[in-house]
């Protein structure tokens, strides 16, 4: 069974079992959390799309850390004027394990 959630203003296909890092949610490492926001349920012989959500639909999942993502540079520079700026960024996220889909 496959769900689609929402969360962090992105979409996911998560399935039992799954890991997944989203955005950061303010949960601590071993934490329950579930999502509510089911797009979609995909059975193995019927599926379920919402008008925009599934009503009654869940999907439940644990927290197993909360981190920050590979550094990314961004570099900006005018050419023959001398201005050269060089800042990283390090997205933090959440490492979810998905658990169980109610439907």
């Amino acid at each position: 069974m496959h769900a689609i959630i929402e969360t962090g203003g992105k979409q996911y296909k998560v399935a039992e079992g799954d890991t997944l890092f989203i955005e950061k949610l303010n949960a601590e490492a071993g934490e329950a959390v579930t999502f509510d926001k089911v797009l979609a349920v995909l059975g193995e012989d019927k599926a379920t799309f919402g008008a925009p959500v599934v009503e009654g639909a869940k999907v439940s999942a644990s927290v197993v850390k909360n981190g920050k993502g590979k550094k990314v540079m961004i570099f900006k520079y005018n050419p023959k004027k001398g201005y050269r700026r060089r800042q990283g960024h390090r997205q933090p996220y959440t490492k979810v394990q998905i658990e169980k889909i109610e439907a």
